[in-house]
């Protein structure tokens, strides 16, 4: 909010809390509240000797009212003015309208768009932010913890865009109520349900359907919203197998579908406390079978949350949130009597306190602490036989607790010099591992003039739970484990420099240089053992890495017909100093790409039309291939000739350059009672084939020999294999 002619202003925290104090006089006081995607909203007050309490409802520009979080001025002048630094808002409202893969609106897919955001393989929502890897991203759904944010093997993300308000981004700067990972906080809110009115909205397209009902419980006071999405290629597929189950040489075609729920429920207790409980439930599941062969594989989030929000005055606001986050895979095999079954699973449960306080227009003080139970089941192996002759197990079972207690404070030293500082000191216990770490976090912003600011920023993240994956892809056999004695807790350092400068204030331009140093980085030893062993620590290594940018461009554009963004990075990634990778020497992971460069664009053609489009060019990823092969012949116990391949050091192939271009027309109309759009999208354009991966196969020569023929390799060719060409969609959006 901003209190006009007065050049003062103040944020909302992201509960929407705001405490703001005005100067005495008697004449009326003019209030402008503005939030990004919302119709601006005036209120006139006169300036009393006690406090006074207002609530201001904005409405969504276009659509019916709804209550929001209070951000003061053009949104892109909130940015030059801030503290915050490497820090990215994106609403739902701007993913649904760009072209997205099988017309799946995806939020997640949209933050690869940004500067300092590598994606994983084509198609899929890995995340990896300024060097760091898939599991240094700390993702929460209404501050509940998601460990696999993946359906269709990373093809789609978990987040329903119908149920999600907004997310934000951090980077770098961490605010000091974060921690327990490395590399980013990915902050998804969702929505909170229509109080006023009922409201039934969703979605037909190619490979999904989402249907969202939401409405008042008691109007004005409570509220409730339910959003509900489900694959249906397995009903397709399920009806191509009946047709030809009675073909002798039919194949059955695998089952596969994800589904996922959201439900959120909101309560005003008084004019003091406000009650939220939400919960997410999402599963992908992937079925073959046939005469002989049974096989299942799931996974899934369940998330749940409840929120007590308390006003203890005009300038005290505290937040008690107790989540509950529950990750599992499953694998079950059966086989001609033989059942086999693999699985991992993690359990949390958190309690968390947060404590706002703003006792002046030039302090923002907050405060808290949470304290979180971990439950591990890893890799968990069976092994039997139906009539019990065989059986084995194995695989290992951990728990542990993890602490915080942060500090920070936002402090308008002058109009044009604001400091952020703080602290979290987190701990980790895990018997008889005990570490405890102290977290320093620091940003500044100095004010040039009124569109231009400088701002700097340092934060020091510790990591105690460990992703034991492949680093290149987001697949669902994720094993997730706890630091011990000898997995120590991982540990980042990040300072960036940066300047803002907003033109013609439509344009914000916005240039980071970052350098972040990495500790106990944890990776596999070449020829890991995952599955079926107990000593899982003896198959990692630890060891170091560093990635550093001197060039992380943004330029973007929220008002006006066209709207969008330009980003550009250039970095460098580094991992090192493993005792048993590499000889200790420094290498590049898969996801280190020199350039990332995206343009994005949305233009109002007219008043029911609108053009959206994106073009994307990365530098190709590194990957192992081998240097040569050598072969075997007249080996005994060894086929007729083996080719054995020779691999040189880690990651010194990189691919070729990734580019894709994606359009979107969207045609949108209104009647009395409904909003509707239908979306026709083209996924790479151009038809360009990248590299999904590389792969080294011989060029074999048949030629006689002492009267028998053999197969002799002649030369060793690298083959790419792509996946997705040109790829056009349509979607029917609702809201009815």
């Amino acid at each position: 909010m901003e209190a006009l002619g007065l050049q003062k202003g103040n944020v909302s925290n992201e509960y929407g809390f705001y405490s703001f104090t005005l100067p005495a006089t008697n004449d009326s006081i003019t209030l402008r509240f503005n939030y990004l995607g919302y119709e601006t909203a005036y209120r006139q007050i006169k300036s009393t000797p006690g406090a006074i309490t207002l609530n201001v409802s904005l409405r969504p520009q276009g659509s019916v009212l709804g209550e929001v979080v209070i951000r003061a001025n053009n949104p892109l002048e909130d940015k030059v003015k801030s503290t915050e630094m490497s820090v990215m808002a994106l609403s739902a409202r701007e993913a649904k309208a760009l072209p997205a893969l099988f017309g799946e609106v995806d939020v997640i897919k949209i933050l690869q768009l940004k500067p300092g955001v590598a994606s994983g393989s084509e198609g899929t929502t890995g995340l990896f932010v300024r060097g760091g890897g898939g599991d240094q991203n700390l993702i929460v759904l209404d501050e509940a913890v998601v460990y696999n944010a993946n359906h269709l093997f990373g093809f789609f993300s978990t987040f329903n865009s119908d149920a999600v308000k907004d997310l934000k981004v951090y980077k770098g700067g961490f605010p000091a109520q974060y921690g327990g990972r490395l590399s980013s906080v990915i902050d998804v809110r969702m929505r909170e349900g229509n109080n006023k009115e009922y409201d039934v909205t969703g979605g037909l397209g190619l490979i999904s359907s989402r249907l969202t009902v939401e409405g008042p419980i008691q109007k004005d006071k409570s509220s409730f919203i339910v959003s509900g999405r489900r694959t249906y290629a397995d009903l397709i597929t399920r009806g191509i197998n009946r047709a030809n189950a009675d073909k002798p040489d039919y194949n059955p075609i695998p089952d596969y579908y994800f589904y996922d729920l959201n439900t959120k429920v909101n309560f005003t207790l008084s004019e003091k406390d406000r009650l939220y409980l939400s919960g997410y439930f999402g599963r992908d599941v992937f079925t073959f079978n046939n005469e002989t062969f049974n096989f299942l594989f799931d996974w899934g989030n369940a998330t749940g949350t409840a929120r007590w929000n308390h006003i203890f005055g005009p300038k005290l606001f505290s937040n008690t949130t107790f989540t509950f986050s529950d990750y599992r895979y499953r694998i079950r095999n059966i086989l001609q009597g033989f059942s086999f079954n693999l699985g991992s699973n993690v359990k949390d449960a958190n309690l968390k306190v947060d404590l706002y306080y703003q006792p002046n227009n030039q302090h923002t003080i907050r405060f808290g602490g949470n304290a979180t139970y971990h439950d591990f089941q890893v890799a968990r192996l069976k092994f039997g036989s139906d009539d019990g002759s065989i059986n084995f197990e194995s695989g290992q079972g951990y728990d542990g607790m993890e602490y915080g207690l942060y500090f920070s404070d936002e402090w308008a030293l002058t109009d044009r010099l604001k400091i952020n500082y703080g602290a979290r000191l987190s701990a980790w216990q895990n018997n008889p591992a005990f570490y405890a770490n102290f977290e320093p976090r620091a940003a500044i912003n100095f004010a040039l003039t009124d569109n231009w600011s400088l701002k700097g920023s340092y934060s020091r993240m510790n990591q105690y739970v460990h992703l034991l994956a492949s680093s290149g892809l987001s697949l669902p056999t994720d094993i997730w484990y706890p630091s011990t004695e000898n997995i120590k807790p991982e540990v980042s350092d990040q300072i960036a420099i940066g300047t803002s400068y907003l033109l013609n204030k439509k344009w914000l331009i916005t240039w980071e240089g970052w350098y972040k140093w990495l500790q106990n980085q944890v990776d596999f030893i070449d020829g890991a053992e995952l599955f079926g062993n107990d000593a899982l620590e003896g198959e990692l290594a630890i060891g170091k890495g560093y990635a550093f940018s001197p060039l992380e461009l943004e330029i973007e554009k929220k008002e006006g017909r066209l709207t969008g963004w330009i980003g550009y990075t250039l970095a460098w990634v580094k991992r090192g100093e493993f005792k048993d990778i590499n000889g200790g020497a420094y290498f590049p992971p898969r996801f280190d790409t020199r350039h990332n460069l995206s343009i994005v664009g949305l233009y109002d053609l007219a008043r029911k039309w609108q053009l959206t489009a994106t073009w994307v060019y990365t530098s190709g990823y590194v990957s192992w291939l081998p240097l040569g092969r050598f072969t075997f012949q007249d080996v005994s116990g060894a086929p007729f000739q083996a080719v054995v391949p020779v691999y040189g050091n880690r990651n010194t192939f990189r691919y070729p350059p990734y580019m894709r271009l994606d359009l979107g027309i969207v045609y949108k109309w209104k009647t009395r009672r409904s909003e509707q759009d239908l979306t026709i999208s083209v996924y790479n354009a151009t038809d360009r084939r990248n590299p999904y991966f590389i792969f080294i196969e011989p060029e074999l020569e048949t030629v006689g020999q002492n009267g028998q023929t053999i197969e002799v390799p002649t030369a060793i060719r690298a083959k790419q294999v792509s996946l997705f060409p040109i790829l056009p969609s349509v979607t029917w959006n609702f809201k009815f």
